[in-house]
């Protein structure tokens, strides 16, 4: 379960602190899927990153089934970051050096458990239709190829939690739609939270929860 209490977040500035978060709250339960929209600057992001184990709140409570990862040491921070939130960026985030099995495995390489993630990592290649792309470079793929490794790295160990910043923001419509269409039957299937922050109306209203981010607020969505 994630609860997002009242959170604030605010940065420094010249002329007193701006506030980019103000009394936001959000609960979500396992198996819910939820998208925010908002104007460019709203703090969208921000949101996720608070959310996320990313950006400490400046006051207001985070849980994540049951642990505030703001209390953890740095280190206990990381792993917990690590095992428990998956994160879809807009631009995907690959290492150029490494293939797309090696991208996806990245999360994998610290706080070894015993699962066999290689070929965790090779089935979700080919749940995202990329089984014959194990040993390519990311610049040998599309960008709607890119951002499904993305998608694939972001599940490879089971996260409670998927954060999506703009995931087909730089993608072409048929593309979008593919990714939009493999994140959605890929939760549905992992049982994860999920939050996705879009400028795509299409995208949002694919999700049963909706809100909108205005004026450093949180609302419902209207239809």
């Amino acid at each position: 379960m994630l609860e997002i209490s009242n959170v604030v977040k605010e940065y420094p500035a010249p002329r007193g602190p701006l506030t980019v978060l103000s009394g936001v709250s959000l609960s979500m339960r396992r198996g819910e899927a939820a998208a925010i929209m908002g104007p460019s600057g709203a703090g969208k992001s921000t949101l996720l990153y608070v959310a996320g184990a990313l950006e400490p709140p400046t006051s207001g409570a985070v849980s994540l089934d049951g642990v505030d990862p703001y209390r953890l040491p740095e280190k206990q921070l990381a792993a917990f970051r690590n095992q428990a939130v998956g994160f879809i960026f807009q631009d995907h985030c690959l290492l150029p050096q490494c293939s797309v099995l090696e991208n996806v495995l990245i999360p994998t390489l610290v706080g070894a458990d015993g699962v066999d993630y290689p070929k965790r990592g090779r089935d979700l290649l080919e749940q995202v239709g990329l089984a014959d792309r194990l040993d390519h470079r990311p610049t040998e793929l599309s960008g709607g190829e890119k951002q499904r490794v993305a998608l694939a790295r972001a599940l490879i160990r089971r996260p409670h939690l998927l954060l999506c910043d703009e995931p087909t923001g730089n993608l072409d419509e048929d593309s979008a739609e593919m990714v939009a269409n493999l994140l959605l039957e890929l939760h549905a299937r992992q049982e994860t939270m999920i939050v996705v922050v879009t400028h795509n109306p299409g995208l949002a209203a694919r999700f049963p929860r909706r809100y909108e981010l205005r004026h450093a607020h949180l609302y419902p969505a209207v239809a």
